[in-house]
């Protein structure tokens, strides 16, 4: 006859009894992945890491940079060391009407849909970017210049006509 134990068997899960015709769910985690789900991954992996690669374009860094500290969700001075005496100016008066803060109490934060550039010269980027916030376009252009430490600043910005 063996010893009595002190410690109680440990719990097992209830037992369940299988319905002829009718397979048992198979719990997420042990699934396997389909394809589809597999390649819907993938594809949204490859777009995450071409909007990365996008926003390290110094145009893009830039309007993104723009559009937060113009539509009020950054203090201006976060642009301090990378804009020109001239542009920061700009800033300074822009920035306290806030221009590209959403309309309304449900829009959307402001996002950079799409930026374009021309380099009239080596050193130069003469940007524009299009600025989303709920069904509203906004035009923002500015002036990126490369300075003798190999980093852009901004030279000017325009918005255009306020409303």
């Amino acid at each position: 006859m063996a010893p009595h134990s002190a410690t109680p068997p440990a719990p097992t899960a209830p037992r369940r009894t299988a319905v002829p015709g009718i397979t048992p769910p198979v719990p997420a985690a042990h699934r396997a992945p389909t394809a589809s789900r597999a390649a819907a991954v993938s594809r949204s992996a490859a777009a995450a890491a071409a909007w990365r690669e996008r926003d390290r374009l110094p145009r893009y860094w830039f309007a993104n940079r723009l559009v937060l500290t113009l539509s009020g969700q950054r203090p201006v001075h976060t642009l301090l060391g990378h804009a020109l005496p001239a542009a920061y100016d700009q800033l300074i008066e822009l920035a306290p009407r806030a221009p590209l803060r959403p309309a309304g109490e449900r829009a959307t934060a402001p996002l950079v849909r799409r930026c374009g550039e021309y380099q009239p010269r080596h050193g130069v980027i003469e940007a524009f970017a299009r600025i989303t916030s709920g069904d509203r376009l906004t035009a923002l252009a500015f002036r990126l210049e490369l300075g003798a430490d190999a980093r852009w600043r901004c030279a000017a910005i325009d918005l255009g006509p306020l409303a």
